[in-house]
């Protein structure tokens, strides 16, 4: 073989070598910062959507239900008064609720009671703020500083006697009366132009999980009561109700409020205020942390400012207004 072909056959300098491995050191530290700065915006786009999702979510299934309060069917608008409009069958008189989750004021049970007062479709207060709670309080274990709320309502649309759920309690409406039964009853009240409704007592409050805040909600049952816990959206940190009422008979609202502002008599509808609108502010957290993000922002729900946490999580506020469709008509 000629050896000036081999002559020419040499290999990198040492210097060469050294500034291909700069340059390549360069490259791959680009190429490892577009990659961080790629993966940090897909967490942080993830993060944003999952709490947009889990606010509405959270937002659609409490105005859904609270955009109905008050529904009684035929009787909707009409106190309902034990012994007058109202009664109970024998099987609910023999057997009450053993597990039931009564609110503030004198006739604020699943079912209306025999006393001089008003009985309340709605009440709620911010655990740990407010005086009086409900009695199943240390059972549902809120966070504090978080709102509770609490509903009572017909619901769905009316059903047939064939259609009963053993493990529901129902009402039979009529235009001036209305009595309350159990899906097992043997024979189910039949009273003249008469329909009927599954009849639900609902509880919403936010609850901690292992480190991680769920909206939760207890309904009812004739197995277990109010013991009946759902698990709705994780992530939703507080909630904050803004109860609206009409001072002036237009079916508009001219103030909101905070539970602990609104009056015993304004909780009973015996005032000259009606409550016609409620707004829902939601404060919503990831679900896991981000190393790259330190969060320093001090949050509005309504009136209630919540302070900086300065921790790892995103949060985000999303509110809603629910005007309610059927407010309770009787006014002084």
């Amino acid at each position: 073989m000629n050896s000036k072909y081999l002559l020419k056959q040499k290999g990198m300098s040492l210097v060469e070598l050294m500034v291909a491995m700069l340059i390549s050191l360069f490259i791959s530290a680009g190429l490892f910062s577009m990659f961080n700065m790629s993966s940090s915006n897909v967490t942080t786009t993830s993060q944003f959507n999952q709490l947009q999702e889990n606010g509405r979510i959270a937002l659609a299934l409490m105005e859904r239900d609270i955009s109905q309060l008050g529904f009684f069917g035929d009787i909707t608008g009409t106190d309902l008064i034990l012994g007058t409009n109202t009664s109970f069958s024998t099987s609910i008189t023999d057997d009450p609720i053993s597990s039931d989750c009564i609110g503030g004021g004198l006739n604020n049970a699943t079912f209306p009671n025999n006393v001089p007062s008003h009985f309340r479709r709605l009440w709620g207060y911010e655990q740990g703020i407010s005086n009086r709670v409900l009695n199943c309080s240390a059972s549902i274990s809120p966070i504090n500083n978080t709102d509770v709320i609490q509903i009572k309502r017909l619901i769905g649309s009316a059903t047939l006697e064939a259609d009963l759920d053993d493990n529901r309690y129902y009402a039979s409406v009529a235009s001036n009366e209305i009595e309350f039964f159990k899906g097992d009853d043997v024979i189910a009240p039949n009273k003249l132009n008469s329909r009927i409704w599954e009849f639900q007592h609902r509880v919403y409050f936010i609850k901690d999980d292992a480190g991680i805040p769920i909206l939760s909600r207890r309904t009812l049952n004739l197995s277990n009561g109010m013991n009946n816990e759902d698990q709705l959206v994780e992530g939703i940190e507080n909630v904050r109700f803004l109860y609206g009422f009409d001072d002036d008979g237009d079916s508009t609202p001219d103030s909101f409020m905070p539970a602990n502002q609104v009056s015993t008599m304004m909780w009973d509808n015996q005032g000259f205020q009606r409550l016609v609108a409620i707004k829902i502010y939601v404060l919503v957290r990831s679900i896991q942390e981000d190393n790259s993000y330190e969060n320093e922002i001090v949050y509005q729900l309504g009136d209630k400012a919540i302070p900086a946490t300065n921790d790892k999580y995103r949060r985000k506020v999303m509110m809603t207004t629910v005007v309610l469709d059927n407010p309770v008509l009787i006014r002084n």
